[in-house]
């Protein structure tokens, strides 16, 4: 009660409007022969939305790299953090777990103070050590995390660049194994990404950008130069601009999970929810304090946006938001050790309705 017992911002009025388009067009695609069941199903679903979510954000990610980067963390930025509290935090309950949140808390500050992902590494650690899990299963835990917290010692400030991108790969990683599938369907989104990946880096797309001209954007305050320090090892040559396309992917890679293919997954019933479903679904899971600082910060990042640029806030987004690698970093061993990352995901008896 009290405090965390705040109701949730008034959103019904917006997801309303948006519930009755969506049922429409629901309603329009069962008509269409072999349409419901690709609706109806999750994992044909899932895999269908994942792909051509993903084959959107390659094009976009080598086509506009800047604008990919600038505006992405606006618009989705904060709605994956109260995601990733969520799905690692919320719903595993490790919120009941106070040591939990001391170990998180302590990585995040360790980083903080100049440890880089090094302090995320010996928060994992220390998770791992006070595991909910056999002792050859934690023990298995410590030597691999200890062994890349040796080698993030070793690369120094390298390791910090290569968490950039590889904080995306474990958002990836993670849905990969939160449930048990009964198809491979989730190997086509899955297959569509590493060849994304694979792309970028041989400099097959490298004439993309240049035809674009999608490595410069003088109206978001940012350009290559400024963006290669956080995201290429170098900073001249061809690898500069891969490096930027492959961030630019995985960026809105890892946002699709968090947003979209994380709650389809989580969830017992494989039908869709409504916006309004999913939205007091949210608020059960993670409380009304969450969701108003979430919508306390978008409307800030909105307004630095409006007042000081969009480079500007999305920079000041990736100032406060560098704790989030950090807790998928520790819950994911947590959870790893205690449950091989699956959640139990029920068969429903029936498939219900989709369309009010």
């Amino acid at each position: 009660m009290g405090l965390w017992a705040i109701a949730a911002p008034p959103l019904g009025g917006l997801i309303r409007p948006l519930d009755a388009v969506r049922s429409r067009l629901l309603r329009t695609l069962t008509l269409i022969p072999g349409a419901r069941h690709l609706v109806v199903a999750r994992e044909p679903r899932v895999a269908i939305v994942a792909s051509l979510v993903l084959a959107s954000a390659f094009v976009a990610a080598c086509a506009l790299p800047v604008w990919v980067i600038a505006v992405g963390p606006l618009l989705w930025g904060i709605p994956h953090i109260v995601s990733d509290v969520r799905y690692l935090v919320a719903r595993p309950r490790l919120h009941r777990r106070p040591w939990i949140l001391v170990v998180i808390g302590g990585a995040v500050i360790a980083g903080a103070l100049g440890l880089g992902v090094r302090g995320a590494l010996a928060g994992a650690v220390v998770a791992l050590m006070l595991a909910r899990a056999s002792l050859p299963r934690r023990a298995l835990g410590v030597a691999v995390v200890g062994a890349l917290f040796a080698l993030a010692q070793w690369a120094g400030w390298k390791a910090d660049l290569a968490f950039v991108h590889l904080h995306n790969l474990v958002g990836v990683g993670l849905w990969w194994a939160w449930r048990r599938r009964e198809s491979r369907l989730h190997w086509a989104p899955l297959a569509l990404f590493a060849a994304g990946c694979a792309l970028i880096l041989a400099g097959s797309v490298d004439v993309i950008p240049a035809l674009t001209g999608g490595l410069r954007a003088s109206w978001t305050g940012l350009d290559l130069h400024r963006l290669a320090w956080s995201s290429s090892p170098v900073l001249t040559g061809p690898l500069v601009p891969r490096f930027f396309m492959l961030y630019a992917f995985g960026q809105s890679a890892h946002y699709l999970v968090w947003l979209r293919l994380m709650p389809e997954d989580d969830r017992p019933s494989p039908t869709p929810r409504s916006f309004a479903q999913s939205l007091r679904a949210l608020r059960v899971d993670v409380g009304g304090v969450i969701l108003w600082l979430a919508l306390i910060g978008m409307l800030a990042l909105a307004c630095w946006a409006f007042w000081r640029g969009i480079g500007e806030a999305r920079d000041r987004y990736i100032d406060l938001a560098f704790f989030h690698g950090y807790l998928e970093l520790v819950a994911a061993s947590l959870l790893w050790a205690e449950s091989g990352l699956r959640v139990p995901v029920g068969r429903p008896r029936a498939l219900p309705a989709i369309v009010a």
